[in-house]
């Protein structure tokens, strides 16, 4: 896949194309259809499939502190818009003069003129521009005035209920992490950076842990939860601990993985985390004892979860 920061870059190498525009926050099923749909339609006409995104996302820019954590950062949407299929990812600069376009305008000089759309899919709510009224009536009469098909298609449904980024955030920060793999086609992954802990994991407890510092905005409720965990593209089991640390009087939130059957210094080096299944709250323990004994009944439980067909990392 292409990835361009501006218009201009390649606005001279398309003739027509296919494309479909939106935050794409997650890339999750309803995304997965609008993106195979964008194929589709590029591969019939044979035209060029493009992703149209932002960076920052707007809510960044409008809403600055106010703005909801994001499922996916900038490089991972990238990959997973990638691994979509599609052809192009046109990841634009959003400002508040972008924002500030009228829908019409933006269409006319930055899709038609400049990306040369033929056919725009759009999702069954997408808005988009000065006061959202970007809608699917004013994108089909400029389509007419234009030279170019809107598409929209129905939401994605599971579970009784519409996919949408709101809808797996609320799951991510509830710990419903397995309930949010239907949605995502994915596990939910948080990626960082081995920092520096206290050693407790290790030296008092026999169970060596890896401090996680993410990069992600968003990570799962506390508590214990069984993961995959990928090192150089590589995955093992683990299981994974986030919160305060009762047990030793408590004190900033951290992100701990006990790797099984791994051994290695990992300090300084980027993992990512896949989030399968919490098993439990954490909570304060009597003392080292009563704490270990409890790692490793939650070890054998994430072994048994990580070990079921329905747990295997895609």
């Amino acid at each position: 896949m292409i990835v361009v920061r501006s218009i201009e870059d390649i606005h001279d190498t398309l003739t027509a194309t296919c494309l479909t525009i939106g935050n794409f926050d997650g890339v999750h099923m309803g995304h997965a259809r609008l993106l195979r749909r964008v194929r589709e339609r590029a591969a019939a006409t044979g035209m060029l499939s493009l992703a149209v995104t932002f960076d920052p996302h707007p809510r960044r820019v409008l809403l600055d502190k106010n703005a909801p954590p994001l499922l996916t950062m900038t490089e991972q949407k990238l990959e997973l818009l990638d691994q979509s299929g599609v052809q192009v990812a046109v990841l634009l600069p959003f400002t508040r003069a972008l924002a500030a376009l009228e829908p019409a305008e933006f269409v006319r000089e930055k899709l038609v003129a400049g990306l040369h759309m033929r056919e725009m899919i759009i999702g069954y709510d997408y808005a988009f521009g000065k006061g959202r009224k970007g809608n699917f009536e004013l994108l089909s009469a400029l389509g007419r005035s234009c030279g170019f098909v809107v598409e929209r298609l129905e939401p994605v449904i599971i579970d009784g209920a519409v996919v949408s980024s709101t809808r797996i955030r609320d799951m991510i920060q509830a710990g419903e992490v397995w309930d949010a793999r239907a949605l995502l086609g994915r596990f939910y992954q948080v990626r960082g950076t081995v920092g520096r802990g206290r050693d407790r994991g290790g030296r008092l407890l026999g169970f060596p842990t890896a401090n996680l510092a993410p990069t992600d905005e968003l990570v799962p409720k506390p508590g214990v939860y069984a993961v995959w965990v990928e090192i150089d593209a590589r995955i093992y089991a683990g299981v994974t601990n986030i919160g305060c640390n009762p047990t030793f009087g408590g004190g900033a939130l951290s992100v701990e993985v006990h790797i099984l059957d791994f051994s290695g210094d990992l300090y300084g080096r980027p993992i990512r985390v896949h989030f399968v299944q919490r098993l439990r709250s954490e909570r304060k323990f009597s003392g080292v004892e009563e704490l270990a004994a409890r790692i490793r009944e939650d070890i054998r439980i994430g072994r048994s979860i990580l070990a079921t067909p329905e747990a295997r990392i895609s």
